[in-house]
Parts: structure tokens; C-alpha cells; sequence
């Protein structure tokens, strides 16, 4: 494997969202996962030589794009609203807006929730976690992917008490 396709597998890690990867070719054994923002790449060679570990460069932040945008565009929340309660993961794990594939969302921006209301499903080590709404409000904004795995903390949903 050269150092190019290697380099080509981080860029495709850091552009897709994927959380890890590890492919191996005869002796030749790479494992990259994206942690806080940061793609580790680990690779193993046949015992002659030792192993290397390399980290890439940050992925790209939305934060500079955001500071671009001081005005939302039309019929979109503004995120710096003062006020907006924000629905945050308890738990590591993947994001699923509705119970399977296929049906309908849990909730939709616009969809008024009381506390108690199931937002969306957290996959983590194969038990569906039910999020439930906490704050009495409308949904404004969904900051997570169907899919899109989100860390502990990381913010989901965005609603107007």
C-alpha cells in the first residue's frame, strides 16, 4: 500500500464521517477511526519493520462557515437565538430519527414536544436508547444525520421553550 492511497483513505474518512476503518491487504494492515475531530491512523507492517502511527490534520470545522452566516436565511432558525434549549446525546452511540427504516420520524422541525416525548433512538452496543424531550417547545432545528454517529454531549436537536 503507498503512502498516496493511504492518504486517499484519510481524505475519504474526513470527507464521508465515517467513524473507522480498517482494511488489510496480505500483511499490510491499516486502521484509521476519526475521534474528536481527529483521524488516527495506525499501521501495521510484516515484523520486519515496526509500526507506524500517524495522525492527520483535523477535520474541517463548520465553525468558520458558521461565522460567515451572522443572518440565517429565510425560513431557517437562527441558531444563536437566545433561549433555544438544546437536546444533547447521553450516550456514545449511532442516530436514528425514526424506530425503523422506512416510518415516519419521531419529530420534525415545527413538531411541538412536551417532556417525555421520544426524539429519536441512540444505538449503542446493539440496545436502542429512546431520547426522550425534557423542555416543552418546538422543534427548530435537527443538527444530527439519520444514521451519523454522535458522541456523549453532542448536540441533537435545537428547541424554542
Amino acid at each position: 500500500m503507498t503512502i498516496e492511497e493511504i492518504q486517499e483513505l484519510i481524505r475519504t474518512v474526513c470527507s464521508t464521517g465515517i467513524a473507522e476503518l480498517e482494511l488489510q491487504r496480505g500483511e499490510n494492515r491499516i486502521w484509521i477511526k476519526r475521534t474528536a475531530g481527529v483521524v488516527t491512523q495506525e499501521i501495521h507492517v510484516p515484523q520486519s519493520a515496526p509500526a507506524v502511527q500517524a495522525t492527520a490534520a483535523p477535520a474541517p470545522s463548520a465553525a468558520p462557515a458558521a461565522a460567515h452566516q451572522a443572518v440565517p436565511a429565510q425560513g431557517e432558525a437562527d441558531l444563536t437565538e437566545p433561549g433555544l434549549a438544546t437536546v444533547k446525546s447521553p450516550i456514545v452511540g449511532t442516530f436514528y430519527e425514526s424506530p425503523s427504516p422506512g416510518s415516519d420520524p419521531f419529530v420534525r422541525v415545527g413538531d411541538s414536544v412536551r417532556p417525555g416525548k421520544i426524539l429519536c433512538i441512540i444505538e449503542s452496543m446493539k440496545l436502542m436508547n429512546e431520547i426522550e424531550c425534557e423542555v416543552s417547545g418546538t422543534i427548530v432545528k435537527r443538527l444530527v444525520e439519520n444514521g451519523q454517529p454522535v458522541e456523549y454531549g453532542e448536540a441533537l436537536f435545537l428547541v424554542k421553550p
